[in-house]
């Protein structure tokens, strides 16, 4: 196949690239090439998508098979790539996300039939929130490309090359060892999903020209988060200690749930179906998940590599990780309040 990949210099999008080249498939990216170094072997067109003009000079000339769109976030900047590739390609597979469905994550269980949000496919970037925004998104592909549109909605990403930072920044903490701030039960059940199975499902749909939405968010209770944390421990090899503090100390104290203490949804109907979307469909479909353990021993193979006052944990606008001192205050307050 001859495939385009809007993005395809991190994390997802680099998974799908790089499934793309194993497949045999002919590879363009296009990107502004600031986030990323694109993979050998790639035709890189550079250009800003925000640009008709880029646009226009990425479809001049070329067709595809497949588009897969990892990076859309405006419906409006979404909407022109769609129109400029609209009859280059017989597939427009967007990448949206589990947070466009509106019913998520206070209800659960949800699925591809639960409501999206209200958003017009002309939507700018002051028109919503993340989630909402995705929803419009997804209806700027849906309504404006005449081929076959594919909507992937992913739930929790993780695997190697994470730059969203919430396992390396797991991984970092437990390697450090010593008592660690875990949160709320370690036997809540967690639904994780590696972006390589994602990848691989995206592109297996693509090639069959489906036309469908699929949630993509894994096996529901394929992890504890206790179980979770033991393999960031074993392989690590640490001597970390993991110190289960209840949600409602920690909420007392202003612990952000699912930054500060990356992956922790507290026992609140807000976070009620945070764990429970449906992938039944697509693992129908062909959705093969790996095991969570291989997706920890293989980030943290990524991660080792990296020094550690150089490793990511987010961005400035979204960061991952609860400071030191603030974690250090909390431990000690638990111990005291357990000592009596």
């Amino acid at each position: 196949m001859r495939t385009l990949v809007i993005g395809g210099s991190v994390f997802l999008g680099r998974a799908i690239v790089e499934e793309a080249l194993r497949r045999g498939h002919e590879v363009t990216t296009f990107n502004r090439g600031v986030s990323g170094e694109d993979l050998p072997g790639v035709e890189a067109v550079r250009g800003d998508r925000e640009s008709r003009e880029d646009l226009a000079r990425l479809a001049d000339g070329r067709e595809w098979d497949a588009v897969v769109d990892v990076c859309g976030f405006v419906p409006r900047v979404v909407g022109d790539s769609v129109r400029a590739l609209n009859g280059r390609a017989a597939t427009y597979a967007f990448i949206s996300s589990i947070s466009a469905c509106s019913a998520w994550p206070a209800t659960g269980p949800t699925d591809e039939d639960s409501p999206r949000f209200e958003c017009a496919p002309d939507a700018g970037p002051q028109d919503g929130d993340y989630g909402v925004l995705k929803a419009g998104c997804e209806r700027a592909v849906e309504q404006g490309f005449d081929g076959s549109a594919l909507i992937i909605e992913p739930g929790l990403i993780l695997g190697p090359h994470e730059n969203v930072g919430r396992l390396p920044w797991w991984l970092t903490r437990t390697a450090r060892g010593g008592k660690v701030l875990a949160p709320g039960d370690p036997q809540v059940a967690m639904q994780l999903v590696d972006a390589r199975d994602i990848a691989s499902f995206t592109l297996s749909q693509a090639e069959a020209e489906t036309a469908d939405r699929f949630f993509v968010s894994g096996i529901e209770g394929n992890s504890t988060y206790g179980g979770f944390l033991d393999e960031c421990r074993t392989v690590t090899g640490s001597d970390a200690e993991f110190v289960w503090v209840d949600d409602r100390f920690l909420l007392d104290r202003e612990v952000q749930p699912w930054t500060e203490l990356p992956l922790w949804a507290p026992d609140d109907p807000e976070f009620a179906g945070v764990w429970r979307p449906s992938s039944a469909k697509a693992r129908a479909a062909g959705l093969v998940c790996r095991p969570v353990a291989e997706t920890v021993r293989d980030t943290w193979a990524w991660l080792r590599e990296i020094p550690e006052d150089r490793r990511s944990f987010g961005s400035a606008r979204l960061h991952h990780g609860i400071a030191p001192e603030k974690e250090a205050k909390i431990l000690d307050e638990w111990e005291q309040r357990a000592a009596g």
